[in-house]
């Protein structure tokens, strides 16, 4: 009886590892691509910076931070059940996954600094959504969002400076 239980709780051990480990590869492997990809801009690294604005490997290693605990935050939602009570959750952390994907390549390859702005506050909002969503279901989940709407708010400010830049 007793070794049964154990092997039970060691099973479902094993699956949430599986699960947390996915949760975290997934985005964070997305990132690193679309960094990889998108991620290098001639405009953004020659243009005068003051010494407080953020570097080029701030703004990518921001993005994976916030890859990564969006998805564990997404997983710790996820192990509760909460995307099935409140499917709006899923719907707000592929929103702001696609959105964050979606920077790079508009702001550094296409150079469509507004649109990319447009992108910040749309990513900014999603974020927010995900944060008063999850703490309905995690608050640890919520509080996880929370450095993720810092990110979001450094990628604001670089873009602002791009969109200053390609007008003058």
């Amino acid at each position: 009886m007793k070794s049964n239980v154990v092997k039970t709780r060691r099973q479902k051990a094993r699956r949430g590892l599986k699960s947390l480990g996915f949760a975290l590869i997934f985005p964070l492997s997305l990132t690193l691509l679309d960094i990889t990809l998108f991620g290098s801009s001639h405009l953004y690294r020659t243009m005068e910076k003051p010494f407080w604005f953020p570097r080029l490997w701030a703004l990518h290693l921001s993005c994976l931070g916030s890859a990564f605990l969006m998805g564990l935050s997404a997983w710790l939602v996820w192990a509760e059940g909460g995307f099935h009570r409140h499917p709006v959750a899923m719907l707000l952390y592929v929103c702001q996954l696609g959105l964050s994907l979606a920077w790079d390549p508009v702001v550094f390859k296409a150079e469509a600094t507004r649109i990319g702005m447009a992108l910040c506050v749309a990513l900014f909002g999603s974020l927010l959504g995900c944060s008063m969503v999850f703490k309905n279901v995690n608050p640890i989940a919520a509080d996880l969002v929370k450095p993720c709407l810092g990110s979001a708010l450094l990628l604001a400010v670089a873009n602002l400076k791009l969109v200053y830049i390609s007008e003058g």
